[in-house]
């Protein structure tokens, strides 16, 4: 599916469904900036679509958490916190180690082979810098692993969670360079084989905590530092001016 633009004539799914899937792709990839407002009229229009099935998957991601309902009736990427980002990497922890877990007696060979090629196409595209690619991939790995025995009561709050984090997450890995490049997949993927559960649920908590949560959490404290900098350095210019005036 394409980035942007209208949607295709020939998909076979309801425009409501066409359109959330499109709103789904641009906020788990992190096509969407946090804190970027959007309109009803501005994503129709985009789109090709009347006001009606934009206004429904909106109304969908809201209730989700991905989007945000702004006074002014316009919807927004939540700004991220810190509060907020580490329940957000706790509650990926606790989900998606116990679903690879539950995920185990449904793993086969033929999975495991599907799961190397997709592991093979995020080491292609990280190096590419292929955000889309590289995304898209990481989660489509933890899905197809998650999804192992078909239909999963754990993957659509999985998906919840990745879309509450895939913008920010796109703005940390542009922002961090020399990130934390240990390849946790790799060893969940050598749990797999042996067919060790434990092994696989500290492989995927580490994949988490060692991935975005150590990419995130340093972007949030340099952020925080520097927002600390712009007010001291306020402060000490509004002293200045004072003590300027107590002069004259």
């Amino acid at each position: 599916m394409a980035a942007t633009g209208p949607l295709a004539d020939d998909d076979a799914r309801t425009l409501h469904q066409q359109v959330l899937a499109r709103l789904r792709e641009n906020i788990l990839l992190g096509r969407i900036e946090p804190g970027q407002a959007l309109t009803i009229r501005g994503l129709a229009a985009e789109l090709g679509v009347s006001a009606m099935p934009v206004r429904e998957a909106l109304r969908q991601l809201v209730a989700e958490r991905a989007l945000e309902l702004m006074d002014n009736r316009r919807v927004r990427i939540p700004p991220m916190t810190i509060e907020r980002f580490d329940d957000l990497i706790a509650a990926r922890v606790v989900l998606e180690a116990e679903a690879a877990a539950r995920a185990m007696p449904y793993v086969s060979e033929a999975l495991i082979t599907r799961l190397e090629a997709e592991d093979a196409v995020i080491n292609e595209a990280a190096a590419a810098r292929d955000y889309d690619t590289w995304i898209g991939a990481n989660f489509g790995f933890h899905a197809m692993l998650y999804g192992a025995a078909g239909q999963s009561a754990f993957l659509p709050l999985i998906e919840s969670l990745w879309l509450q984090i895939g913008p920010f997450l796109r703005r940390a890995m542009r922002t961090i360079s020399g990130h934390y490049t240990v390849d946790r997949h790799s060893e969940a993927l050598a749990a797999l084989r042996r067919r060790d559960t434990m092994a696989l649920r500290i492989a995927i908590e580490a994949d988490i905590r060692d991935g975005i949560a150590h990419i995130g959490s340093t972007l949030i404290r340099s952020e925080a530092m520097g927002a600390n900098a712009v007010r001291a350095a306020h402060r000490q210019a509004q002293g200045e001016r004072g003590l300027v005036d107590e002069v004259n």
